[in-house]
């Protein structure tokens, strides 16, 4: 509902900005100067990131619902890994797409691109801000059910109920942002 709530401001927000760039004949609506301050090769590789780690996440959850917690044989040998390597990687995809985002703010903000520039940096980095909560949320679930495998002396059906349901709220959070990614970065 919360991101439902953000999309229909930033398409009101679009709406309305962009009726007053033509009623003052301006050359380019502040959605089109923002879109130009994007650097799209990072932001394709930053939500490349995040999609793939959909894929390892849910190579952790088949590894979950098997009863196979941890790898049995060689960290290099792929096929072997168990629920911990998949999620451990998740975990530091997430954190690389959270260090990609860190990267542009700081870039966008190194142009003058500021949440209180205008309508549309505002919108901007509350949506993506308020993705990049969540995304860390999920970070913090994923340590959650890592560090209860550690600490358990076997794996049980509640935790692997525990990794699926992670792994729901990873999906989520993935399917949000190529939405928002779409809308952000692509509609013009």
């Amino acid at each position: 509902m919360f991101f439902a709530a953000l999309f229909a401001a930033y398409f009101t927000l679009r709406n309305v900005t962009n009726s007053f760039a033509q009623q003052d004949n301006l050359e380019q609506s502040m959605w089109e100067w923002g879109a130009s301050h994007f650097n799209m090769p990072v932001a394709i590789a930053n939500t490349a990131i995040l999609v793939l780690s959909s894929v390892t996440c849910q190579l952790g959850v088949h590894a979950a619902e098997n009863s196979h917690v941890s790898r049995s044989g060689s960290l290099f040998n792929v096929a072997a890994w168990g629920m911990r390597e998949w999620y451990t990687l998740t975990f530091v995809m997430g954190a690389i797409f959270i260090g990609g985002q860190a990267f542009e703010y700081a870039s966008l903000i190194g142009e003058g691109f500021t949440p209180a520039t205008n309508a549309y940096t505002s919108a901007f980095f509350l949506a993506t801000g308020f993705h990049g909560l969540h995304v860390t949320g999920g970070l913090v679930a994923f340590l959650l059910v890592l560090g209860r495998t550690y600490l358990a002396r076997t794996f049980t059906h509640e935790q692997a109920v525990n990794a699926v349901a992670t792994s729901y709220y990873w999906h989520f959070v993935d399917l949000i942002w190529i939405v928002l990614f779409g809308v952000i970065y692509f509609v013009r």
